[in-house]
């Protein structure tokens, strides 16, 4: 038997599991032998990425169902990979050969696809590295990564499939366009926040010579492109100008004033100027209504020839000087102060543009049709289920998806186009002729795919299709998805597509939104707030198990996680909790331990112990297959540190340290036993400390803790007046603990405990005198019917029986009650000073509501502490 260090090293014990388990190949299951398959795929990170606090969260709740499946007796395959970030990935290397004064298009695209690659070996697997800090029990020899040779054949292959459906096409259409990325994002890769703006009033004259129309916008250099002047035809104000023509001002263009019901009538005046080629709304008017298309701002942002004498202007330039220019003309009616949502490019943080171009789609209708369908038949459960809705009114509200990118990093779509005969090709292979007029004067397309294109094909792609591979058929579909609801739809929902079309079933049977991890005020965790916690931080100063601990604890289904350094702190005084008992443990627990005979184990504290162990058991399988983690690991703090420490092992002392040997032998035997049990219920979550612990129990497979099964049910020990018993021998050592606490009676002051008690309750307690003298410190019991209570006790009730213990001589009372007298009156002093203040109204109007709000928390805080003062004054008061 190996001993157990004096103190618990994380970082070495950490190291050495990791590396043993990945040369083992521990988690890495041979789809041949597979019977019970359970199967998840990580949600992959960026390349670009370093491990925060809810890649931590998504780790240890994913290991946590694995390890916990493996235990169950399931063959678990876990698969880790990595995503290639098109936009992200390419900025960073962009920004890497500017600092050399180079650019990508110098380069060229094929030099520069080598740096990405480059880059992507030296700094692209940092991730990967850190994900393996956390404990995930991953099958590293299946690693993936989106633009391997196996996934870029799946992509082409989707690509081809749904194009020759005609769920691809290319045609031009408004998108979101990002200046600085120089690409297209998806709707989701927009990122929208109220901002402060100005609503600019405009005066549009008639073309008739006779009136005006006033119209608002936060875009006047938009108005340079402006096609028509919407109304609504059922406002009174303006349905009679319907099918006249209004002056475009400064560009002095006739057009159109057009009716139709999607004008908000409360807006600004009531009149929509129109731009189609610069608002998604506006371009879907321009279609309804056949409006001409003028794109005025380029794929810059910088003002076009189409713009006159504003031609070259930065937009935002254009702005000012086209707002002085309305002013100086007597176009500008007024400016109001508005708070508007404005969208950004969510990698780079520009503001986007909406921007008509010639784009690749896919038709995503008939997609989201399946998708939502298969939710609504339960094949795939959302948990928790408020994000049902939500992925419900998405799906039912999806335009197509936009799927090309101007960048040159990701898949390169693989279409071609014929400059003879102008037609379009899509090929798995490469073309180097035209197949509709054999022209050898064929381009491919430079555009690349949507990075989520490929990551929407992930749950299937990873296992090898479209080979039809083993792995495919064992464990497709996936079990469960693990995620964020920031990537609800983004990922989850275009998954949910793709698997039901290509593979015919969903990708996962169950999808689990986990919640955000914010700071310990609830607010979001962010740099420029100062508030981030950084895991890799926490993990070298507390270890992995700490961490993962604290977050499971606090992993309430649908309840964000407000998280604190003193919270991992306090988890990591548990992990020392258990080492040490453990520790104590194994100096019993040697290899010549005796085999008992269970059916004749008798003992309370043996009985109860084993009777809780099995309620333990079965509420942790609750909690877990019902992803509500926090209520596993609730339950196994509250079992090991306060049942099985506090109680079972200062109760078994008594039996190691005594002479009668059969007890002994029955106190190793049973220690033993729980010991494993806890180390396997515990391992899931903390699984570095229990196998290091693991390691030194005697009669075990040392390295086996990762594939240990779990825990058989013995419901022959759950016995209801086993507990009661327990309980009712707990309740009489603690109420003569709480007396030596509240009164400050020092651990080594042996004091004596009167009871007046009769019958098998009597009977009961004098049976375990023993364990009650050890625990509650005390050199006599009496326990009599007729008892009469001395002067000068203090004393508790049990079971409606009564307990007294003399103090009179043990506590200085005229002292005691002289320092608790002092003690009043400082909280009183303090308590009114805060009273004051929360009376005082220019204190609450002023000050910032988490200041009142933490005054108000002291001020609850005192009022409890003064509560409880005075009743320890006042039961002392008594005894003299």
């Amino acid at each position: 038997m190996t001993e157990l260090a004096k103190g618990y090293e994380p970082k070495q014990v950490e190291e050495k599991w990791i590396e043993f388990w990945e040369k083992a190949k521990t988690f890495s299951p041979d789809p041949e032998e597979v019977s019970k398959p359970y199967s998840i795929v990580i949600p992959p990170p960026n390349v670009t990425g370093t491990l925060h606090m809810g890649h931590a969260l998504n780790i240890t709740l994913q290991d946590i169902l694995c390890r916990f499946h493996r235990q169950l007796g399931f063959d678990v395959l876990w698969i880790p990979g990595t995503d290639h970030a098109g936009i992200a990935t390419q900025n960073v290397v962009e920004k890497s050969l500017a600092k050399q004064g180079k650019t990508r298009q110098e380069l060229g695209r094929e030099k520069f696809i080598q740096k990405v690659w480059e880059w992507k070996e030296e700094f692209g697997n940092k991730i990967l590295h850190q994900v393996k800090r956390l404990g995930a029990s991953v099958d590293w020899s299946r690693l993936r990564f989106t633009m391997d040779d196996g996934l870029s054949e799946a992509v082409k292959e989707v690509f081809v499939r749904l194009y020759q459906e005609g769920l691809i096409y290319k045609g031009d259409y408004i998108i979101n366009w990002c200046p600085r990325c120089h690409t297209a994002l998806a709707d989701l890769e927009v990122e929208h926040a109220d901002q402060e703006g100005r609503l600019y009033y405009l005066r549009y004259p008639l073309a008739s010579g006779e009136g005006e129309l006033i119209v608002a916008t936060t875009r006047p250099e938009t108005m340079l492109g402006d096609t028509a002047v919407a109304v609504n035809p059922k406002d009174d104000r303006y349905k009679h100008l319907i099918g006249q023509e209004a002056i475009l001002p400064l560009v002095e263009r006739k057009i159109p004033i057009i009716g139709d019901e999607y004008v908000d009538v409360e807006f600004g005046t009531g009149c929509l100027k129109v731009t189609p080629a610069h608002d998604p709304n506006d371009f879907e008017l321009g279609k309804k209504h056949h409006l001409d298309l003028v794109q005025v701002i380029d794929d810059w942002g910088r003002m076009n020839e189409q713009a006159g004498s504003f031609a070259g202007l930065d937009r935002f330039e254009c702005r000012k000087k086209i707002v002085k220019v309305l002013e100086e003309q007597g176009f500008l009616v007024k400016v109001e102060p508005i708070k508007h949502s404005v969208g950004r490019c969510y990698r780079c943080d520009t503001v986007i543009e909406p921007y008509v171009s010639k784009q690749w789609f896919v038709k995503v209708g008939p997609l989201a049709k399946e998708a939502k369908q298969a939710v609504v038949e339960g094949k795939t459960k959302i948990y928790p289920e408020q994000w049902t809705k939500v992925y419900f009114e998405w799906l039912d509200n999806i335009r197509d998806w936009c799927i090309s990118r101007q960048i040159w990093w990701g898949h390169r779509i693989p279409a071609w186009t014929c400059k003879r005969c102008q037609k379009i090709s899509v090929s798995k292979e490469e073309l180097s002729q035209c197949p509709y007029c054999q022209s050898r004067d064929i381009v491919q397309e430079e555009d690349v795919l949507d990075t989520w294109f490929s990551s929407a094909l992930w749950p299937f792609s990873t296992l090898g299709w479209p080979k039809q591979t083993k792995e495919l058929e064992v464990f497709y579909p996936t079990s469960v998805l693990v995620t964020g609801f920031d990537i609800l739809f983004f990922w989850v929902a275009r998954m949910m597509m793709m698997g039901l079309h290509f593979m015919q079933d969903v990708p996962f049977k169950d999808v689990y939104i986990h919640a955000l991890v914010r700071d310990e005020k609830g607010q979001k965790m962010s740099k420029s707030r100062g508030n981030v916690i950084d895991p890799l931080v926490m993990i070298d100063k507390y270890g992995t198990d700490a961490l993962r601990f604290t977050l499971t604890a606090f992993a309430a289904m649908g309840r964000d996680i407000k998280l604190s350094e003193e919270r991992i702190q306090g988890y990591k005084h548990f992990i020392n909790k258990i080492w040490n008992a453990a520790r104590f443990s194994l100096t019993h627990l040697t290899d010549d331990l005796k085999e008992i005979d269970w059916s004749a184990l008798d003992g309370l504290h043996h009985l109860w112990i084993l009777g809780r162990l099995e309620e333990v058991k079965e509420q942790v399988k609750t909690a877990i297959l019902s992803y509500n983690f926090n209520e596993a690991a609730q339950v196994l703090y509250q079992f090991v540190w306060h049942e099985f420490c506090d109680w079972y092992l200062e109760l078994s002392k008594i039996e190691l340290y005594g002479d009668d040997q059969v007890a002994k032998d029955k106190a190793k035997a049973c220690l033993k036993r729980v010991l494993e049990e806890i180390l396997i219920l515990l391992h899931p979550i903390i699984p570095f400390v229990t196998q290091e612990i693991w390691a030194c129990l005697p009669k075990v497979d040392p390295k086996n803790l990762a594939l240990a099964k779990f825990p058989e049910f013995r419901p022959r020990f759950k016995n209801s007046h086993v507990q009661e018993s327990m309980l009712f021998l707990q309740k009489v050592i603690s109420g003569v603990r709480n007396i030596r606490s509240e009164l400050g009676i020092a651990p080594g002051v042996k004091l004596t405990l009167l009871g007046r008690i009769d019958g098998e309750d009597k009977v009961f307690l004098e049976q375990h005198l023993p364990y009650i003298t050890q625990l509650a410190r005390l050199k006599a019991v009496e326990l009599d019917a007729d008892l009469k209570e001395p002067a000068g006790c203090a004393g508790f009730v049990v079971k409606g029986y009564e307990f007294f213990v003399p103090v009179k001589d043990v506590v200085d009372l005229e002292a005691e009650l002289k320092r608790l007298s002092k003690e009043l009156n400082k909280l009183e002093q303090e308590l009114k000073k805060i009273e004051q203040k929360l009376s005082n109204q220019s204190f609450l109007s002023k000050a910032p509501p988490p200041v009142v709000e933490k005054e108000k928390n002291k001020q609850a805080e005192l009022v409890t502490q003064k509560a409880k003062l005075e009743k320890l004054f006042q039961r002392l008061n008594n005894l003299k």
